[in-house]
């Protein structure tokens, strides 16, 4: 059975090799945050799709890498005073704790931009073909940027100490979350070799999945412990955020996750293969306890 824990943490630890030079602080900065574990939700994502397109994990592996890089940089950058301010991450110091917020500030920027670097170089283009490349850099570029992910942090900074409406939250909660876990879902349907309607679809599995990931996460938030989680919790009440939790209440907040479960299970009737690790993915995501 393929293991992809382990060729996600091997592939990662060998596209950032440490070595004596003169930044090596900063390589070991990225190394640091990187290697912090987590529970890879969007490499997962890319190689399941993959594989249920007919690829190959050679094929997936610099994607399903590109996207925790890309989603790794966030998380240091969400730390930051300037941003979350919050001093654990996974159970660990910030980055910025351990190496300071200027080295944590260019840590975050250069793990971006190998992102964009393993995805297009000539070994990739070799193993998926330049067109999937080119397909994988522009869908990443597009759901991380300001239309997405960057995005909905701008949204998030801009709504606390608000009464910001479900409508904001909505839009906050699709791009700050979903759009990247979406990436996910297409790049590994792309990498495959994919038909339109598969991407489209797997792009509807992500987008549900990933608000209820956040929606989740809100729950969390306010239902668990800073030990269970691995960061401090009762932060977004601390920065006077708006929630899904704090506008509707956990009880409402825990049928619209499982909604949200049900529509990403029917978006992937448009696929052939084994749909079985999917579903449960979406099952274990919505009743998570960390």
């Amino acid at each position: 059975m393929f293991d992809y824990l382990k060729t996600t943490e091997e592939a990662l630890a060998a596209y950032l090799p440490l070595k004596d030079c003169r930044e090596k602080k900063l390589i070991e900065a990225m190394q640091y945050s990187l290697a912090a574990g987590g529970k890879r939700v969007r490499p997962r994502l890319v190689f399941e799709f993959n594989a249920l397109c007919n690829g190959f994990p050679e094929g997936a592996t610099p994607f399903a890498c590109a996207v925790e890089m890309i989603h790794t940089y966030s998380l240091i950058h969400d730390d930051l005073p300037c941003m979350d301010d919050d001093d654990l991450r996974r159970g660990k110091p910030s980055n910025h704790k351990v190496y300071g917020e200027d080295i944590a500030l260019l840590a975050g920027d250069a793990l971006q931009t190998l992102a964009f670097e393993i995805m297009t170089n000539d070994k990739t283009a070799e193993l998926v073909g330049e067109k999937a490349c080119r397909q994988c850099a522009n869908v990443l570029s597009r759901y991380a940027g300001a239309n997405g992910m960057v995005g909905g942090q701008v949204i998030d900074l801009l709504s606390e100490n608000t009464d910001a409406p479900i409508e904001v939250l909505r839009e906050m909660d699709y791009k700050k979350t979903a759009c990247l876990i979406k990436a996910a879902c297409e790049m590994g349907a792309i990498s495959a070799g994919a038909s339109e309607q598969q991407i489209k679809a797997a792009s509807r599995y992500g987008e549900c999945i990933g608000i209820a990931f956040q929606i989740k996460d809100d729950i969390l938030d306010v239902t668990s412990t800073n030990d269970e989680l691995g960061k401090p919790v009762g932060s977004d009440n601390d920065n006077n955020k708006s929630t899904y939790v704090s506008l509707l209440g956990v009880s409402e907040c825990a049928k619209l996750v499982n909604l949200l479960t049900e529509n990403a299970v029917e978006a992937l009737e448009y696929f052939n293969g084994d749909i079985n690790t999917l579903k449960k993915f979406a099952y274990e995501l919505a009743e998570r306890t960390k």
